[in-house]
């Protein structure tokens, strides 16, 4: 007997029309099935990926990496830190900072704000933040000026325009009563928009003006870092804190932004079982496809079996037919889902204009689109997952063909 013989008539019982249409249904569900749950799970990963790409490049661009901030007195000089900095490979980049939090009016009360006074001749070796304004905004944070970058979202809570004049309130250090406070007015010289929660609560300012305003002289409240690899900032931050003599607080992006980074993983976990997990029902549909196949060819296996074809070769047969639904529906699900993928942007933003609707908003997320980002290896991975499942259904109704006695299936026929 042929070694091909098997592969042909496993070939032609897929191509042949079932003589109950119930079996072609069934057939064709498990296929739609898993093209369903490839496709899909390739756009999770994909937009999952995205968000984590935008994660790094938007928001964790504009936050720290790391900080370290001087314990109960400002760091006298932030370059020391810097030049011990340059030892670990690692840190990319290193800034001064000057933080003031305080109140700023709104209508109906207060808002929150943290100010942050910049070097603009370092910042940009720790942040992006230069991205996301215009260059006579970016230009204004330097000097000795009382200048103020808002976030677009606060800007339209406080019902202000570039020009016009904020108050922020601050505790009076030097007064122990609470109902105490000082008043700082600055002027809105632009404003930058990045999205999300970080426009409503972050301002910037000119570094010297801060520093002259809270009395610091050369000093500053602390310096931030930027490493290679986001998530080796912790221990490369604890390492540059543990080598400086002054007591510093030592914090990383994990502390302020890690439960975003955790939310998506978390996600994409989920998405990843479930998804599989209809991957592997529409691939259980095969088994009530080959099993009522099995029934419906009961003679002709009998038949083969009295020419002399060996019981291994009639599992091969209906293997073959259970495992070309599932390579059908992987590749056409592997299609859909690139497609799909690598059009997600658009898609989403063609259905917002469409529906008058907003996926994301902008002052809830840090991004107002949905992302996505496509890698090889995700695909590859779904798509042998949904290859071996698909191939482990099989193997039990074309053992169970195996088990067919010739003489009852022709006596019956």
């Amino acid at each position: 007997m042929s070694k091909w013989l098997p592969l042909t008539i496993g070939w032609r019982f897929f191509r042949a029309k079932q003589s109950n249409s119930f079996i072609g249904f069934i057939s064709f569900a498990s296929t739609a099935g898993i093209a369903l749950g490839v496709g899909v799970l390739i756009l999770l990963l994909s937009t999952m990926n995205g968000f984590e790409k935008e994660l790094q490049q938007r928001l964790l661009g504009v936050a720290s990496h790391g900080e370290l901030v001087g314990v109960n007195e400002p760091i006298a000089d932030w370059k020391v830190i810097a030049d011990s900095a340059q030892h670990l490979t690692q840190i990319t980049g290193v800034a001064p900072f000057i933080r003031l939090q305080g109140l700023v009016q709104k209508p109906g009360g207060f808002q929150g704000l943290v100010v942050s006074g910049i070097d603009i001749n370092h910042e940009a070796d720790v942040s992006t933040i230069n991205q996301y304004m215009s260059a006579a905004a970016w230009q204004s944070l330097q000097g000795n000026q009382n200048n103020i970058v808002l976030g677009r979202s606060l800007l339209d809570k406080l019902q202000l325009k570039v020009g016009d004049t904020v108050a922020m309130f601050t505790p009076d250090a030097n007064n122990s009563q609470l109902t105490s406070a000082k008043s700082h007015r600055f002027v809105v010289s632009g404003v930058y928009n990045v999205g999300g929660e970080i426009e409503s609560t972050q301002a910037f300012v000119p570094i010297e003006y801060l520093a002259e305003v809270l009395g610091l002289g050369t000093g500053v409240s602390g310096v931030r870092i930027q490493v290679a690899n986001v998530l080796n900032a912790a221990s490369v931050t604890r390492d540059l804190g543990f080598a400086q003599e002054q007591y510093l607080y030592i914090n990383d992006w994990t502390r302020s932004q890690g439960h975003v980074y955790q939310d998506i993983q978390l996600v994409r976990l989920v998405m990843y079982l479930v998804l599989a997990l209809v991957i592997a029902v529409a691939c259980f549909n095969i088994v009530s496809t080959l099993v009522m196949a099995v029934r419906d060819k009961a003679s002709e296996i009998a038949i083969l079996m009295t020419m002399g074809i060996s019981r291994g070769a009639i599992m091969t047969i209906f293997m073959l037919q259970g495992a070309l639904n599932g390579i059908m529906g992987c590749t056409i699900g592997g299609i859909l889902g690139v497609i799909f993928a690598y059009n997600l942007s658009a898609i989403a933003q063609g259905l917002e204009q469409l529906f008058g609707f907003q996926l994301l908003a902008s002052d809830i997320y840090f991004i107002d689109f949905l992302p996505s980002e496509l890698h090889s290896q995700d695909v590859v991975v779904v798509i042998i997952m949904g290859l071996v499942m698909s191939l482990l259904a099989t193997i039990y109704p074309a053992w169970k063909a195996t088990k067919i006695a010739p003489a009852t299936a022709l006596a019956g026929r």
